[in-house]
């Protein structure tokens, strides 16, 4: 009886798998991407860029303050508008301590330097690796009148499938930040 039920489990176990299994690799969400059309924005505030036509501008009550809304994706850019007055320095510092306040969990943190002689437009943007709060952040300046800053964050988890989105969107925030202009030059 023993030796019959050990052959039938040999027996089963020789048998009952034709193929071997391998697992599936992680997969990423297989997103539709809008077509990238901007539109101005253009208001009393000192400044115009572009932004694109499937972000919402929700203007906020002070100062030029206001938020890039990224409905499909769940991402906003946080914009804040300050006139300097004799602080650009402070301004920068305190910029670039937000944007490396994110150090201990981003991989790498790289810099990308805005200099357009032509339209007095100089920046910083600040751009992650790894599974940050914040996927990117950047300055403006004329380096005498005005300071304008932008953070992104999203609505939602930070993880990998995030990747294709993040750099979707980072191309909208160097558009914006190649496009921008002052009004009072």
């Amino acid at each position: 009886m023993k030796v019959k039920f050990l052959l039938g489990c040999v027996l089963l176990i020789l048998f009952s798998c034709k193929e071997d299994y391998t697992p599936k690799p992680r997969a990423f969400l297989k997103l539709q991407f809008p077509e990238k059309i901007y539109q101005d924005y253009n208001t009393a505030c000192p400044f115009t860029f572009q932004f694109p036509e499937y972000a919402t501008i929700q203007e906020q009550k002070e100062n030029c303050y206001m938020n890039i809304y990224f409905p499909y994706f769940k991402g906003t850019l946080f914009i804040t508008y300050l006139p300097l007055k004799d602080n650009l320095y402070e301004h920068i510092e305190q910029s670039r301590s937000l944007a490396y306040k994110h150090n201990t969990k981003a991989e790498a943190i790289s810099e990308q330097v805005f200099f357009d002689e032509k339209n007095k437009v100089y920046g910083m943007m600040y751009d992650y690796d790894g599974l940050t709060a914040t996927a990117a952040q950047f300055y403006i300046t004329d380096s005498i009148h005005h300071f304008f800053r932008g953070s992104l964050y999203y609505n939602t988890e930070v993880n990998d499938s995030i990747l294709p989105v993040n750099i979707f969107i980072k191309k909208d925030i160097r558009h914006l930040i190649e496009r921008f202009r002052w009004k009072d030059k």
